[in-house]
């Protein structure tokens, strides 16, 4: 009997010893507790390893919007974390080089439009882009912002920027204007308001860049849009033609309804004449657009496409405002390219228009701001590209800065508009070489 009872505790200890050494391995995160009885074996843990990337970009005041768009990519994607890291605008260009060659750059790129982010492609910093899904939404002109010199697309187009003319519904509806629909029907607007001691069209000299832009918008009225910029850009003509000296005589000729003392005034002070309703009218890019709803919530705005001189097509001047693209040495670059597709689907486009205030390059989105969809409307159907930001931005100066510079001069009263196109192709063909017909 005491041997029998001594096997007894001899098979239980031991019995005991194998649940026990069975269980001694460390359980996962939520286990349940060993016991001594039998227990079913621990879950395993399906969580899948999170991916940490960096998006770079210049856009500061962009970070609450793009904060926005993250979150809703990663309600369907968990496991991937995007920190949305802007630096300084007049920093961005230095601080990217430094880090792309020192192995820093971030995972996801924004690139500066055309020259600048192509000379990062070409560089051999950027991973293509061509065989991402739904890429094939873009049209050709706004992949064009990221093409590299072997033809490879290296980012992917977010938004245009786009200028038109912006018009003080309430002083036409006053003064029984309509919305131009013809050059005649424009300068009539601009008569009328001059009558009524209304400045027709905010506008200022001060700052160069303003007199580029305007003329990149009104320009293609008078020398032709789109088949012109492809002559030039070709060598089948050149500015120093009629075609184009005879758009800049018309900014010459527009300054009968400059306001007074236009020669002095800046970006601030156009858009305050425009919002303050002492001016009709505005020549302006789309950015503007939540700066004055700010400034002015009760300005009753609209806009309209710069109306053709000759018979066609009113015109809205376009460029890509910065594309994206995947740092070539990202650790994440399979995570970075799910980002990239995300930035292709009408989700995307939809979240952008609404939260940036700006037309998406992706056809058909909509905006929940009336003047937002009006102006993507019309960069998806009726743009012409924006010469000097898209081809002319080359030379040591740009000839886009020359430009701006002969412009300020004419308004001075010290160039002539033939004298302008004449010093303005020599700056070009300092560095400019026409492609193949």
């Amino acid at each position: 009997m005491k041997r029998t009872m001594k096997l007894s505790v001899i098979m239980i200890a031991a019995l005991t010893f194998v649940i026990t050494g069975c269980s001694s391995t460390p359980s996962q995160p939520g286990a349940a507790t060993p016991t001594p009885t039998p227990a079913p074996a621990p879950k395993a843990d399906n969580k899948v390893e999170k991916v940490k990337l960096t998006m770079g970009s210049w856009r500061t005041e962009d970070k609450e919007a793009y904060d926005k768009i993250i979150k809703e990519f990663q309600s369907k994607n968990p496991n991937i974390e995007i920190e949305f890291k802007p630096t300084k605008n007049t920093e961005y260009n230095t601080l990217l080089n430094t880090a792309l060659q020192t192995g820093s750059a971030p995972d996801i790129i924004h690139l500066r439009p055309y020259a600048p982010g192509i000379a990062l492609a070409d560089g051999g910093y950027l991973e293509p882009l061509d065989s991402v899904k739904g890429m094939d939404v873009f049209s050709k002109a706004a992949l064009s912002a990221a093409t590299g010199k072997d033809g490879k697309v290296y980012g992917v187009p977010t938004v245009f920027s786009s200028t038109q003319i912006f018009y003080n519904k309430k002083l036409f509806k006053k003064f029984n204007i309509e919305e131009p629909k013809t050059w005649a029907d424009m300068i009539k607007a601009a008569d009328t308001l001059k009558q009524n001691k209304v400045a027709p069209f905010a506008f200022g000299s001060k700052e160069g860049w303003i007199l580029s832009l305007t003329h990149g918008a009104l320009g293609p009225a008078i020398y032709g849009g789109t088949d012109y910029v492809n002559k030039v850009t070709t060598g089948q003509t050149n500015l120093k033609s009629k075609e184009f000296t005879d758009s800049v005589q018309m900014m010459q000729d527009l300054t009968k309804y400059f306001p007074e003392n236009y020669v002095g005034l800046s970006m601030d002070d156009m858009r305050n004449l425009f919002v303050t309703e002492q001016a009709g009218m505005m020549v302006m890019g789309d950015w503007e657009v939540a700066v004055m709803q700010k400034m002015n919530p009760d300005l009753d705005m609209d806009l309209f496409a710069v109306p053709n001189a000759a018979a066609g097509k009113g015109t809205v001047t376009t460029w890509v405002d910065g594309s994206f693209g995947v740092n070539k040495e990202s650790k994440g670059k399979k995570e970075a390219i799910k980002f990239i597709e995300f930035m292709t689907s009408k989700e995307f486009g939809t979240l952008v228009a609404n939260e940036l205030k700006k037309p998406s390059t992706i056809p058909g989105v909509q905006s929940n701001d009336p003047i937002v969809t009006k102006i993507a409307t019309l960069a998806n159907t009726v743009s012409t590209p924006y010469m000097f930001v898209i081809h002319f931005n080359g030379g040591n100066p740009t000839s886009k800065s020359v430009f701006e510079t002969l412009l300020q001069g004419m308004y001075l009263g010290k160039e002539t508009p033939a004298k302008v196109t004449e010093e303005l192709q020599k700056s070009v063909d300092s560095w400019f070489k026409p492609a193949a017909k």
